[in-house]
């Protein structure tokens, strides 16, 4: 099955600056996939050329299947970083009307809207104007926005920008619900902590270039060093083949000698009496690796 989005070896650049070098990664129908990197890193100029708002100067572009066209524009669902809003007019009323532009009839436009701003407690909010509305309350009718009319695929940039931890949580439902309905979902963030709780795989882009791709967990093993976490409820000996020790949340990480193996580690405790309540490999967070990648250049 082809996938939703597939970008390859595209490039972009303004004038004298190369905003995007070489990237390449693809989105498939009901994933999240995670665009991480740092600011200026090139991600949202191949968002917006994904989206054809800018053209590649090289490079091989698919969305839904082939070129991107007017039609195909209904079938998409985009939260940019930079909102855009109606702010003059009635929340429901600006919600409406962008659904209709993506070919809902003012009937249905009308329930889905209704019924969203019921989930995400708006409803008693629908007739202020939405320059009156907190941010978080911008933030979820943005949300609605790019979700009302069902898209196949959904771009959204930083979609937990000013929510509290309960509209968070609303967000991340809504989400995982349209990924297990068949969604493609491209979600870009700088919240590490989101991607490592929501997303399959990710793409990380530096200086233009994509240089970490696969899936979440197959990355975080790749870049797991030689150390275990060990949770007991006992104090932990001198044990052979550990150089650090050191406590992690409520366990203690135990950084391995090259040639010690966890195996080994596991059978000196028992072989103690080591009551071992848990025990696993010390996988690095997404943070972790981000600040790895990035600080050595992408090699």
């Amino acid at each position: 099955m082809a996938a939703t989005v597939e970008l390859a070896h595209i490039a972009k650049s303004f004038g004298p600056v190369q905003a995007v070098a070489d990237v390449s990664f693809a989105v498939d129908r009901g994933e999240i996939l995670g665009l991480l990197g740092p600011n200026g890193a090139g991600k949202t100029t191949s968002i917006r050329m994904m989206l054809d708002i800018f053209k590649p100067d090289r490079g091989l572009i698919s969305v839904l299947d082939g070129p991107l066209t007017e039609a195909k524009k209904d079938r998409i669902g985009y939260m940019p970083e930079d909102r855009g809003l109606y702010q003059d007019i009635p929340l429901e009323r600006c919600l409406v009307y962008l659904a209709m532009l993506k070919g809902l009839s003012p009937i249905e436009a009308r329930e889905r809207v209704c019924a969203y701003l019921e989930r995400l407690d708006l409803a008693e909010h629908r007739s202020k104007k939405v320059k009156d509305l907190s941010k978080g309350m911008q933030q979820k009718a943005q949300v609605i926005a790019a979700v009302v009319h069902r898209p196949e695929l959904l771009v959204v940039d930083e979609p937990f920008a000013g929510l509290d931890p309960i509209n968070t949580q609303a967000i991340k439902d809504l989400l995982r619900e349209m990924r297990a309905a068949g969604t493609a979902i491209l979600m870009s963030t700088h919240q590490m902590h989101q991607v490592e709780e929501l997303c399959d795989r990710i793409v990380l882009i530096d200086h233009g270039r994509d240089v970490l791709y696969g899936r979440l967990a197959e990355v975080q093993r790749r870049y797991a060093g030689n150390a275990v976490l060990v949770g007991s409820p006992n104090p932990l000996p001198a044990l052979p083949g550990v150089q650090a020790v050191a406590p992690h949340n409520s366990a203690v990480k135990l950084t391995l000698a090259p040639g010690t193996t966890p195996q080994a580690v596991l059978r000196e405790l028992v072989d103690q009496g080591v009551v071992v309540e848990r025990f696993e490999l010390a996988m690095p967070s997404l943070e972790e690796i981000f600040i790895q990648v990035v600080a050595r250049g992408g090699v």
